[in-house]
């Protein structure tokens, strides 16, 4: 069955233009308005991808991503005409896997779409391959997509906040500049004062209970980029 997204966005026009692009690219396109038409649509069956603009009627497009991150794993990309970075930041802080800013090429969302359902849906581990990275007393399931604390807890990962953790993981103690671990996690280069992973990386810090100022687990390396300082064992 075709993937299916939902487009949540309070101009009808926009939200016609771009069910109508989609569909012929081979999607299943729903769309709601505001918040209320989100979680409606949620509740009348599986979606793979929500598309959310910032701005929204009721509660925006922030508050939407929150707390639909705190239910699901589920890819998100945002929407935002402002001309700030301020929006986009908070929007990956809140947990959104992607932004593309207003107005933007149909085909680049396109493009974005496709590039994080094909890393959200990577196969399991095939025989012989990882199926478990062991860190720091953390383990990383990667069938399952599961990440277990020290103490047993489940810790819940959005698919990007997964990729990255994964990234390190197979590159232990090694460090990884901005532009590598874009390329890495989103198939894409950083744009000139692009600071997505920054946010990426102090979001998957704070999953790891590592956002003290001297993070123990991913360091900063001055003027380089990321390390994961732990040693990693692997489950095969």
């Amino acid at each position: 069955m075709n993937d299916h997204l939902l487009i949540v966005d309070d101009d009808p026009e926009l939200r016609q233009l771009l069910a109508d692009y989609l569909g012929r690219n081979g999607f299943r396109v729903s769309g709601a308005a505001d918040g209320r038409g989100l979680w409606a649509a949620l509740e009348q069956g599986s979606v793979d991808m929500v598309i959310l603009d910032v701005m929204l009627p009721g509660d925006d497009g922030l508050v939407l991503c929150r707390n639909l991150r705190a239910r699901s794993p589920v890819p998100i990309i945002m929407l935002t005409a402002r001309g700030d970075d301020t929006d986009r930041i908070v929007g990956l802080e809140m947990g959104a896997d992607d932004y593309l800013p207003k107005p933007f090429n149909p085909r680049e969302l396109l493009a974005r779409i496709n590039s994080i359902l094909r890393r959200a849906r990577s196969a399991p581990a095939e025989p012989g391959e990882t199926r478990r990275f062991h860190f720091a007393g953390w383990t990383l399931d990667v069938d399952a997509r599961q990440l277990v604390a020290p103490d047993g807890v489940l810790v819940p990962l959005g698919s990007s906040e997964y990729r990255l953790l994964r990234v390190f993981l197979e590159h232990p103690q090694r460090v990884l500049n901005r532009d590598q671990l874009l390329d890495l996690t989103q198939g894409r280069e950083a744009a000139p004062f692009d600071r997505s992973i920054d946010v990426q990386v102090s979001r998957l810090r704070r999953r790891l209970r590592d956002d003290s100022r001297e993070a123990a687990l991913i360091k900063t390396v001055r003027n380089e980029g990321y390390l994961l300082a732990a040693h990693v064992s692997r489950e095969r």
